[in-house]
């Protein structure tokens, strides 16, 4: 599934932008979550209130208030620069400016079906490219894709009602799930992430530090490790360390 936001300051623009995707859903069986934003001001108030929701912005240029590059710039300069931007415009030479904010795509009104669909279908192609460096996350609420590098680390949460509970960290946030640790740890281990404890798995770039049988993690953390892997975690750390200076 793809979190889509749209933000256009006309009901009109942003209900046939919907009715577009939902069309190129029910064509290809592509899934989007879809938000609607009546203002550049609504979508900076989402990211700064919620973090990084969404994996397409899909705006309209020209807006009352904050427009749709201005409003762009508010959300790289906080940096979500993993969202891939799609300006909306009738006019041709805001295109220039916007590249600043690096767009993917830039459509002229009248925004005709066939076009949109076309670039909407490779930017999914594009995330789905990236599939490798993404992990899926179920819960009751949600399904969403953490990229690998904004995981600080995965735990076992205790749970009388809910069996293989998790908690996966981000610098923002921190998302619930259900899954076996073992198979997050065989399945990330050739991508930075290391099982320190029956029930942790660290991120291996998030490390600041070992204290003794705790590592200290760049936001001031202090995890437990098991204290049979001492030593097997520090030699797996110099190793990584020494492989990401070559």
């Amino acid at each position: 599934m793809f979190n889509v936001a749209i933000c256009d300051d006309e009901e009109k623009q942003r209900e046939l932008v919907k009715t577009m995707l939902i069309s190129l859903s029910l064509k290809t069986n592509i899934d989007f979550q879809i938000t609607l934003f009546a203002s550049g001001e609504q979508l900076v108030s989402h990211y700064k209130n919620v973090g990084d929701a969404f994996h397409i912005l899909i705006m309209d240029v020209e807006m009352s208030g904050m427009n749709g590059i201005q409003t762009a710039q508010e959300i790289r300069n906080m940096k979500y620069l993993d969202v891939q931007i799609m300006f909306l415009t009738s006019y041709p030479e805001y295109m220039v400016e916007s590249f600043d904010v690096v767009t993917f795509q830039y459509l002229i009104k009248p925004i005709l079906p066939d076009i949109f669909e076309e670039k909407m279908i490779k930017l999914c192609q594009y995330f789905k490219a990236q599939d490798k460096k993404y992990v899926l996350i179920k819960s009751d609420y949600e399904e969403l894709l953490l990229k690998y590098d904004d995981i600080l680390w995965i735990e076992v949460m205790k749970s009388l009602t809910i069996k293989n509970k998790l908690k996966f960290v981000t610098q923002e946030n921190s998302h619930e799930s259900k899954g076996i640790l073992s198979s997050y740890a065989a399945a990330l281990k050739d991508h930075g992430f290391l099982q320190i404890h029956r029930s942790i798995i660290i991120n291996l770039m998030h490390v600041q530090k070992f204290a003794g049988t705790q590592v200290v993690m760049l936001n001031g953390t202090e995890l437990p490790i098991g204290r049979s892997k001492v030593k097997e975690v520090k030699d797996a750390y110099t190793k990584y360390m020494i492989m990401r200076i070559q």
